[in-house]
């Protein structure tokens, strides 16, 4: 089921800092690097998404709950501050997605015999390797 999330642009802090890397004087002088803060406990964000959110096995969702993104591709800080709201944005819509429940099946009786004739035959094979009996 496909929802569409929409965040709220209040719950989401920003902090510029310095970037990492090649650059040369401007990385030493330019705050550009930008730190995406976003409690999710403390959010609008619907509780399934909310649970599904806090379940995901990422590094940059803290024990606490706060998402926290480091942005520093770009040398523009309003650029960065776009592509670290893309990439909550885009946890977040995972996140939304329900996952369809999977409904266990049975193998097919012609499957079953496909697997056990495979079987014979590679058992076969291996038989064949075996030394002869020297009377």
């Amino acid at each position: 089921m496909l929802r569409r999330v929409q965040l709220d642009p209040a719950e989401v802090e920003f902090s510029a800092i310095r970037a990492q890397g090649a650059g040369g004087q401007n990385v030493n002088k330019v705050s550009n690097a930008v730190h995406l803060r976003f409690d999710v406990r403390a959010s609008s964000l619907p509780d399934d998404v909310k649970e599904r959110l806090l379940a995901q096995a990422d590094q940059r969702i803290s024990s606490e709950g706060i998402v926290v993104i480091k942005a520093q591709q770009h040398r523009s800080l309003e650029k960065n501050r776009a592509e670290a709201l893309q990439r909550l944005d885009q946890m977040v819509q995972a996140a939304a997605h329900v996952p369809r429940a999977r409904r266990a099946t049975k193998p097919t009786f012609a499957s079953k015999q496909r697997r056990l004739q495979g079987k014979t035959q590679r058992g076969q094979i291996k038989a064949g390797r075996a030394k002869p009996d020297g009377e």
